[in-house]
This record gives C-alpha cells, structure tokens and sequence, in this order.
C-alpha cells in the first residue's frame, strides 16, 4: 500500500514550504538571531502548511546543531521529527478538537512542568485550537503567559478570531496563505517528474483550480487521478469528468456557436449539459472562466501566454481564433451577462431555466441597453461591413463618424429628449461610410432623435428652438427643416448658436455637414402673409468670410434674399399681431417650451382672453 502523496512529500524545512515565504522568511531569521518567543499563532485555510510548520520550527528548536534556521535532519530529535519519524517524546501534538475543555487544559498544565526528556525545549503544537472553549483558553492563560523556561507554545487553527484576545495577544502571530496557481502549478509538474507520471495536457490546471491554492487538497486529487489512471498516463477526459469540470470540447462548441450567433447550436449545447448529468452552476462557471480568458487574449495578444499558464500552444492558438471571432466589446457584453446569471443561479429552483435565459441574452446584444450593450452592437456591425482587423494587435479603430456614433448612441439620452436607443442599429450602420451622398433621407429622420439628444446635452437653449422641428427633405447638402411658425424660424437664426450646435450634432451622429433651408408650415398661421425668404447658407463668392466658413465645415444660418436663386423659397406666411400667442412676449425658456410643446402634441396654439392679451 503507498503513502498518500501529501505525506510522502510533506515538507521538513522552511526553505521546501512553497508559497508562505511572508511566514517562512521572519521564522528562519528569529532562529538565527536566537530571538525565538515563547508561543506562536499560525493561522490559515486548510492544507496550507500550518502544522507542517509548527513541526518544521519543533525540529529546528531542537536540534543538536541549533537553534538553527535549517535543521540538520541526522540527530535523533531531527530523524523522529521527520516525515517517516515515529515522534519525540519531547514535542506534544495535542487535537484541540478533542481535547478543549478545562481538565484538559489543567493535564496540560502539569505535563509542562517537567523538564524535556532528552531535547532542549518541549514543545507542545495544539492543532485546530479555534476549538478550546473559553474556559479552556482561560485555564491555559497563565501557563501561556509565563511559562517555564523549556516550554514552547505553538496554536494552529483556521480561524483565528475565535482564539481569545488574551491567548493572542500573548504570541507571535503568523498568517498563513493559498499558494497562488503559477506556483501550485509548477510544484506539481515537478512532483508528476518525482513520481515519473504522464500528464496529458490542460490535466494540472484543472487541478489547480480544483484544489483552490490548498496544497494538501491539489495533492489528494493528484493522488486520485494518478491511482484511477492506466497505463501511468492521466488522460483529460477522464480527469474533467472525475473533477466535475465541463469538457474542453463543449465550451468550445458553444463558444463558437455564441460567435457565429447560431442560436440552434447554442441550445443544443445546452440541452447537452442537461442530458449528460452536468451541473448546469458548474458549466456557468467554467463558461465564464473560458470568456474571461479570452479576453485577457485579446487584450494582451502575444503576452497572454505569460498570464495563462498550464494552456498548450495550440489551445492558445484556437482561442486567439476565437476571440478575434467576437471582440472585445462583445466578449465583455457575453461575460457581464454569464456573469449575472451565475449570481441569479444560486439557490435558484430551475437551473435549466436561467441557463437558457443566460444564452438567449448572450446572443441578442441588443436587449442590453447598457454602454457596454451598445458597443457590442456597434462592433458586431463593424465586423459586418468589414472594419474588424486582422489580428490582435493590429485591430484598427473605427471611422471618425463610427467613432462619434459609438459615443453619442452609447451614452443616456436627457429625461427631455425622445429616447434614441431603438435606432442605435441603425445609426451605427449609416455612420461607417460617412459622407454627403451616404445618407437617405429615411436614415436621417431615423436619427433625429439621437441628433435632438446630443443638442440637449450640449446646449439646453438650443434644444427649446429644435425639439419641434421635422425633417422634411434632405439633397445634395441642404437639410429642409419644417417651422411650425415665422416666430420659430425667427427663434432658431435669433437664438445664438442654436443652429451651429445642431449643425455639430449631426456631424457628430451621420458624419455630414448640412445647410438649412426653412419650411414653415402654412397651417399653423392665422392669415396668409407675403412669401419669406429662406434660410440658407450664403454663396462663397459673395463674402469673404463665407470661404472660411467652407472651409472649416462651419455653415451660418442667415436670412439672406440674395441667396434665394440658389435654393427655392418654400411658401411662408407672417401671423397678424392678433393672432400671436400672449405667451410668444415671455422671455423665459420654460414658458417658451411649454407653448412649442402644445403646438407639437396638439396642433394649436393658447386660446386668447377677453383682453386680447
């Protein structure tokens, strides 16, 4: 019968621990000055190496050539204190589990009265002592405050907050800690050499994280992969489904099929897990594990192979393909959402149900209307029109106007404006191949909502003179907007920089820039009145400053009648002044909004009073 592989390889010095050199490092030199204390707390999680410590500094206490830092391991303190040792009459290991009550305590108490048999201290290790009741822990206080000269103290628990303030504050404390995986797995790739053992690979990483950074836990689990094995070769497929994991193959499948937004072969997968007997919690997790990996991938490209140790090559190489397949944005999307539903999976009475839910999220971006749902919309469409790079590090950024649309769709709208995430699709698709003869009309009566959005956030005053205007034609470079009245025409070329910040907001979302032309509607006025000129943008040969403005794409809204030979004059019609509405004369922005509101929603304007105010 062979030895359990954590106690043929338990370690017999400080220098062989792996992982705790923030408890090794301080012993090893208390030791060599000869400023050893006389009692000392370890603590830790399970199988981190605390009474292998404790044992460790018994042996380096009582060595023939110490107190040293590195016991000799040929005296005979040092041979029984070994892994194969029988034990030292001088060194107690006491189960505190078992023996936690005050008569033990008192037992305990005149045992350390006698001097060692043969050693120089005599030392006594409580294991688990978070298991000493209070009245335990209190007969022991004054034995743990001034011992004897040859007596040394050492309490190792996994919980050291249920160890008594005056017990602690009474040692030395050192806290142990998990092994990180780079260096669990590295230690066990050198123990399957030790033990001459064929480990197919991609089976040591899901030991590591099986065994979740406790040493003796890593070890069992290598034990019984080892004594299940035939042949002395531990295959994958066997080791992922004794461990629980979700096999390579099928995460694979669903990746790629959640890339390739085929749903049919999504929830085939799914139903897989189902029919095979898998954990439907554990599948999420290692679903979640895979997506995480693709994205530190993708965001470190040839690096990643520092980062995810234990990968083969050519896994690496297949999961680049499949990272370039998504992108960040949606990789980021798909891993928020799994994410999620791995939280809402807990204690949850259908698994299956969230599952399915979970997937049919990861493939419709869409029903995600956060920052990061919008983005993997706008990069799924770049893909489409062929705008995704190559390779990893050489993904290009989007157009200009992409890149603005990008910004603009993903942010809120303002509790003012109409909402604009319906059209976020289509802005996006209209937005790659910016220019003047790119654009429909319908595409830019479908984005005047996200264009009246962008205005209200960068200028409030601008947004009361637009929110009411409609689109009504657009050639060439002139957009035709309709004017519910002369007075709002007279609003929009009076108020300030109503028509630059509109002007900017439409490049912002279609990349275009646009002139205006006016188009007031003939209904909304009382009494027909003489034709208006239009708004247009003056010719560049009339005025000098015109030919900047070209230039800088920055187009003027002006009422000039000399440029109606370039654009035709829409019929137009000034109100008597009777027919005004009494709330026209307020200066104030909300009342201005409150009667442009009830002109859009109603088709009327105030009624007058008696007064005719």
């Amino acid at each position: 019968m062979s030895t359990a592989l954590y106690r043929r390889y338990r370690p017999e010095t400080f220098t062989e621990l792996i992982g705790q050199a923030q408890v090794t490092a301080p012993l090893m030199t208390a030791l060599r000055t000869d400023r050893v204390n006389h009692a000392y707390l370890f603590s830790g999680p399970r199988g981190c190496g605390k009474t292998t410590s404790a044992r460790i500094l018994a042996r380096c206490l009582n060595c023939a050539e110490g107190p040293t830092d590195t016991p000799c391991g040929k005296c005979p303190s040092c041979v029984e204190l070994s892994r194969d040792g029988s034990g030292s009459l001088d060194v107690v290991e006491i189960d505190a589990a078992s023996h936690n009550g005050v008569d033990d305590a008192r037992d305990l108490r005149e045992r350390a009265i006698f001097a060692p048999a043969r050693d120089r201290y005599k030392i006594f290790i409580l294991d688990e002592a978070h298991m000493v009741t209070p009245q335990g822990f209190n007969a022991l206080l004054k034995i743990v405050e001034e011992p004897p000269a040859h007596v040394k103290f050492i309490f190792a628990t996994t919980e050291p907050d249920k160890v008594i303030g005056t017990i602690r504050s009474r040692t030395h404390h050192y806290p142990f800690r998990l092994v990180p995986p780079a260096q669990m797995l590295e230690y066990l790739e050198q123990l399957c050499v030790s033990e001459k053992v064929d480990v197919a690979p991609g089976v040591l990483s899901l030991v590591v994280r099986s065994g979740g950074g406790s040493v003796r836990d890593s070890l069992s689990l290598l034990d019984q992969l080892i004594a299940g094995s035939e042949g002395g070769k531990v295959e994958y497929d066997r080791a992922a489904a004794l461990l629980g994991f979700t096999h390579a193959a099928l995460l694979d499948e669903v990746v790629d099929a959640f890339s390739t937004k085929n749903s049919a072969q999504v929830f085939a997968s799914v139903d897989k897990v189902i029919q095979t007997g898998q954990d439907p919690r554990r599948f999420v997790e290692d679903l979640l594990e895979h997506l995480r990996d693709l994205i530190v991938i993708l965001s470190v490209g040839e690096e990643a192979k520092n980062v995810l140790r234990g990968i083969p090559a050519e896994e690496l190489e297949k999961m680049k393909t499949q990272a370039l397949s998504f992108g960040l944005a949606e990789l980021t999307h798909a891993a928020e959402t799994v994410n999620t539903a791995l939280t809402e999976m807990s204690g949850a009475t259908s698994p299956k149900l969230h599952l399915e839910l979970m997937c049919a999220k990861v493939l419709v971006p869409s029903s995600d209307q956060t920052e990061v749902g919008s983005l993997a919309r706008i990069e799924r469409l770049e893909r489409r029109i062929g705008m995704a790079g190559s390779s990893i590090n050489e993904v290009p950024a989007p157009a200009p106007a992409a890149r603005q649309a990008t910004s603009q769709v993903a942010a809120p709208a303002a509790p003012e404006a109409p909402k604009a995430a319906p059209v976020a699709e289509k802005v996006s698709e209209v937005s790659a191949p910016a220019g003047i003869g790119g654009i429909t009309l319908t595409q830019f009566k479908d984005s005047w909502p996200n264009i009246l959005s962008i205005v209200n956030k960068k200028s409030k005053a601008a947004w009361m003179v637009a929110f009411a205007l409609t689109v009504v034609d657009f050639t060439g470079d002139v957009l035709t907007l309709k004017f519910l009245s002369q007075k709002d025409l007279d609003s929009f070329k009076n108020a300030g920089d109503a028509s630059e910040v509109l002007r900017t907001a439409i490049m912002d979302v279609l990349g275009v820039q646009v002139k205006f032309k006016a188009n007031i509607d003939a209904k909304e006025e009382v009494t027909a009145a003489p034709a208006a000129a239009p708004v247009v943008e003056k010719p560049a040969a009339s005025k000098p400053k015109v030919e900047k403005v070209e230039t800088t794409p920055i187009a003027v809204v002006e009422d000039a009648p000399e440029a109606s030979e370039e654009v035709a004059a829409e019929p137009a019609a000034e109100a008597p002044a009777e027919s005004k509405s009494r709330n026209s004369k307020m200066v104030d922005e909300d009342a201005r909004y409150g009667e442009s509101l009830l002109r859009e929603m109603l088709g009327a304007e105030p009624m007058t009073d008696k007064n005719g105010k």
